[in-house]
């Protein structure tokens, strides 16, 4: 059987074979997809939202590499996952929000955005005592009111550069692959805490380390390009 790769542009954007189109530029719509490209800072971002049995061998490896992420984290995962997220937080790794239910922002209604949104900040916030600015819509799934409404709550829409596509693809090689090939200044490299990606963690960070590139949360990549 023959699988066709379909490629199509839209505008600025480009879909190959459902994998989330990516701009040309850092930020498009007042959504961050890259940080300065000029600069040799790289973020990791961790979205949670499923799964724990592989995060702390992964927050080992990012300890023992001297490396601090971001991880955005998903309601409801919150709430039945709060050792893991103070666990996470202990460590030093900056924490955005992914959302409530996992939602896909651009089918659901600005008072549903807001909701989503809202009820995971104030969770997090009674737990961690933290003031989150840094929103990732689930399934990188926002439109026009998405990113209105979270910046109505004083947060940035994040999206990402380059995608492991971890939860689909079963395969550290693969993984490791997509992550480190053609790697630049300021990209945000989307992934899960997965089997595979725990086995790939530490050979991508060997592997940009050894590039010169500085690993750090999301918010100090995209610091030079806030607009």
């Amino acid at each position: 059987m023959v699988i066709a790769l379909m490629l199509a542009v839209v505008g600025s954007f480009a879909v190959v074979a459902g994998v989330k189109a990516i701009p040309s530029s850092n930020v498009v719509n007042g959504v961050y997809y890259s940080g300065n490209t000029d600069s040799n800072n790289i973020s990791l971002m961790i979205n949670v939202y499923w799964g724990s049995e592989y995060l702390d061998t992964m927050l080992e490896t990012l300890r023992d590499k001297n490396v601090k992420t971001t991880f955005f984290i998903g309601g409801t995962w919150a709430v039945m996952s709060d050792e893991y997220l103070k666990k996470i937080y202990d460590a030093g790794h900056e924490i955005g929000n992914h959302g409530y239910h996992h939602k896909d922002h651009d089918k659901i209604s600005k008072e549903e955005n807001l909701k989503q949104i809202s009820n995971t900040h104030k969770i997090i916030k009674e737990m961690l005592g933290v003031e989150m600015n840094l929103f990732a819509p689930p399934s990188g799934a926002y439109n026009k009111t998405t990113v209105e409404m979270a910046t109505s709550l004083g947060y940035k829409t994040i999206m990402w550069t380059r995608d492991t596509i971890d939860w689909r693809d079963q395969d550290s090689d693969l993984i490791y692959n997509r992550a480190v090939k053609n790697a630049k200044g300021g990209d945000l490299i989307l992934m899960h805490p997965t089997k595979c990606t725990m086995l790939a963690l530490p050979r991508i960070i060997d592997e940009l380390q050894a590039r010169g590139f500085n690993l750090t949360t999301v918010s100090e990549t995209i610091k030079d390009v806030i607009n």
